[in-house]
């Protein structure tokens, strides 16, 4: 088993590998740390591919973890694909924001800024095309078909699901307080901050055709999602 907080488990999991699927621990400020080494054992033991799951509008801040270690990715000259995705739908339904819609809300800092959120499903659609294809020496900035605000987003989740949803825009420290008082490190809460502002300034609203020019088809709706989704919020 694969641990990135125990390097003896590295050798092992690296042992006759062509293709490394990389993603970092969910909301890691210490992401470097943890994926910089994995991408030196990958080069020493001539992994042909890695395949990069950063975040989207990284590439505009060069401190950000992410960007860090897709920087020290492209310097360590294995063939690369940087796979940038939006917020995921699944947030939604398995995710960190799911105890909130068993509550029968969305509460966030995210004002009325728009998400062009992208599935789970897209993104490995799009790696295994990558694997495939070979597509080294390539950034995808991947989003969904639209974007929503969370008041759009609640009304589709209550209309699939049949249980009223309803969106509440929060201050940004209320926020933080709750995710702190659900047991959220610090770390990762402030990591969450950082996510929403990003919401709230408008810059996460961006629709990209990289889904479609990748696999032929276009990314999944959201509409689509949620009702494939119902279940868990019943």
């Amino acid at each position: 088993m694969f641990d990135y907080t125990n390097r003896a488990t590295y050798a092992t999991a690296m042992q006759d590998v062509d293709g490394l699927f990389l993603v970092a621990p969910p909301l890691d400020s210490e992401a470097p740390a943890k994926l910089n080494p994995v991408i030196d054992l990958a080069k020493a033991r001539g992994v042909r591919h890695i395949v990069f799951v950063s975040a989207l509008g990284v590439d505009a801040v060069e401190q950000a973890p992410l960007r860090v270690v897709e920087r020290h990715l492209m310097a360590s000259g294995v063939p690369c694909t940087i796979l940038r995705p939006n917020f995921f739908m699944e947030n939604f339904s398995t995710g960190f924001l799911a105890p909130m819609l068993k509550q029968g809300g969305i509460f966030l800092a995210a004002a009325d800024g728009k998400t062009s959120f992208l599935s789970v499903v897209d993104i490995a659609e799009v790696a295994a095309v990558a694997f495939v294809k070979g597509l080294a020496s390539k950034a995808c900035n991947l989003t969904g078909p639209e974007p929503l605000d969370h008041t759009a987003v609640a009304a589709i989740i209550s209309k699939v699901s049949g249980k009223p949803i309803t969106y509440q825009a929060i201050p940004e420290e209320a926020m933080l307080n709750a995710m702190r008082g659900a047991g959220m490190p610090e770390s990762a809460v402030q990591y969450v901050g950082v996510l929403y502002s990003a919401v709230r300034a408008g810059y996460t609203g961006a629709v990209t055709q990289d889904v479609e020019t990748v696999t032929g088809r276009k990314p999944t709706p959201f509409e689509a999602f949620a009702r494939q989704s119902a279940a868990a919020w019943a």
